[in-house]
């Protein structure tokens, strides 16, 4: 008989303190990311329930919940309904991996994102995560396109996740940081029609293109509709697969349940994943045209080259999803997600105007926004101007992480950073967030920023080596 090993039950992690939690993250998971934790004072909570558009620190202290684990918590933190689908379906005994049988769960799933999303958009592959689900639509794409175009187009300043694929066009030199990549891949600016085109022109080896409908990594960056439309003429001109990556701004988060809905267009893949698990389950998902998918995957022969993995289509993740798409429409979310982003970036616009030297732009869609702020030298007076000017590039996201730190220390309010310009703070809050919640953050964050950039620093650093 195997010796027992030594291990820490449910009780038991429930019950570790904050101590302990620091010492075994630091030892086993990630002591690198624990540093940036202690800079921004992130690493003195605890998170012991949450609820709504709140968590609860081991101090029992509610935290409003502005960044939304990066667009992933559409439903605010354990819905009722979502919680009450997953109880029954434990209850019942319900199977979870059916990989043998017909799912009816990855069926009803499949056949709810197939009917929101219309048209010819009809065919759902489904996932645990948005970077497998952008994997799987790349090879869809590619094996459609045909061996000769097997080049992907993508767009500067995209993240399309950490696997191999989505890192070789995500473009990042931080993320890829010397990972072998794939070769067939070619980059284009984003909202450039012209650089789009001149690239199809000259390499006509790219069958796919695919773009962040809404840029979430580059800090919120929105194109223009003439820009998507001209997109869908492009790709349908000359032949190439439109790849929609809305894993982070769909499921409802800009007011629309796509955000290309906003632009009268439909790609030919878009990808899922994010709130589609109702923040209780990681699940993804691609949803294509019909005829795309049986061109590359239909014959039998070839059906299963990229068929359901193991986890993809796990029967509670499933009912999870189920749930929360109808919960979705039967609470408007995303009317409310239209409604309280319109009140959200009216009320910042407002504050930038207050102080024109800290915030260089605001800006989003419903709620998805992004919070620019000026480099530190242009925020000084106009004598240290120039001196700092010089270490801008250096300082460059210091002051994001300023008021990022003192809006959960002193406002009890997290928000989230950007990977790409670290000068933009993130506001992804809940679906189901209410206007009090709004006027909650709004008047925070111009009591914080009317302290000035020295007083913001002074208590910064004054919290930092306490």
């Amino acid at each position: 008989m195997a010796t027992h090993p030594k291990l820490l039950g449910v009780e038991d992690a429930k019950a570790l303190s904050r101590d302990e939690v620091h010492e075994l993250f630091e030892r086993h998971l990630n002591p690198g990311q624990l540093h940036f934790l202690k800079l921004l004072g992130f690493d003195d909570v605890i998170v012991k329930r949450a609820e709504g558009m709140y968590y609860y620190d081991q101090n029992d202290r509610a935290i409003l919940d502005f960044f939304g684990g990066f667009g992933s918590v559409a439903f605010g933190h354990n819905h009722p309904r979502i919680l009450e689908a997953r109880r029954r379906f434990q209850d019942e005994r319900r199977h979870e991996i059916c990989i043998a049988f017909m799912s009816q769960y990855a069926t009803a799933l499949a056949r709810n994102l197939a009917t929101i999303a219309g048209g010819d958009l009809q065919t759902v592959f489904l996932t645990n995560c948005g970077s497998v689900a952008n994997e799987a639509a790349l090879k869809l794409a590619e094996r459609y396109a045909g061996p000769k175009r097997t080049t992907v187009a993508f767009a500067t300043n995209s993240f399309h996740g950490k696997t191999r694929a989505a890192l070789s066009v995500t473009d990042s030199e931080f993320y890829q940081n010397g990972f072998t990549l794939l070769p067939n891949r070619r980059r284009v600016r984003f909202g450039d029609l012209d650089s789009l085109e001149e690239a199809f022109k000259s390499d006509p080896s790219i069958g796919t293109f695919i773009v962040e409908t809404v840029q979430g990594g580059a800090g919120i960056v929105l194109a223009s509709e003439a820009y998507w439309k001209g997109v869908r003429a492009l790709c349908d001109r000359y032949g190439v697969v439109w790849l929609a990556d809305e894993v982070q701004c769909g499921v409802g988060r800009t007011g629309r349940f796509f955000a290309f809905e906003h632009y009268g267009v439909k790609p030919d893949i878009v990808t899922l994943a994010k709130s589609l698990g109702g923040g209780k389950t990681a699940i993804g998902a691609y949803i294509a045209r019909r005829d795309i998918h049986m061109k590359a995957y239909g014959p039998s022969k070839v059906a299963l080259i990229h068929g359901p993995a193991t986890f993809s289509g796990m029967g509670e993740g499933c009912i999870t999803a189920i749930e929360a798409l109808n919960v979705l429409y039967d609470e408007a979310l995303i009317e409310n997600a239209a409604a309280m982003g319109s009140r959200l970036l009216a009320g910042l616009q407002r504050i930038q105007q207050q102080f024109p030297r800290l915030i260089k732009e605001v800006r989003g869609l419903g709620l998805m926004i992004g919070i620019e702020f000026a480099d530190i030298s242009e925020t000084l007076p106009f004598g240290a101007r120039q001196m700092v000017s010089l270490l801008d590039d250096k300082l460059k996201g210091s002051l994001c992480g300023f008021v990022g730190s003192l809006m959960l220390r002193d406002h009890n309010t997290l928000v989230a950073f950007t990977e790409y310009n670290r000068n933009v703070l993130r506001l992804e809050p809940p679906l189901v967030v209410r206007e009090e919640h709004i006027d909650s953050f709004l008047a925070a964050f111009e009591q914080l920023l009317a302290l000035g950039v020295t007083k913001i620093v002074s208590r910064f650093a004054r919290a930092a080596m306490a």
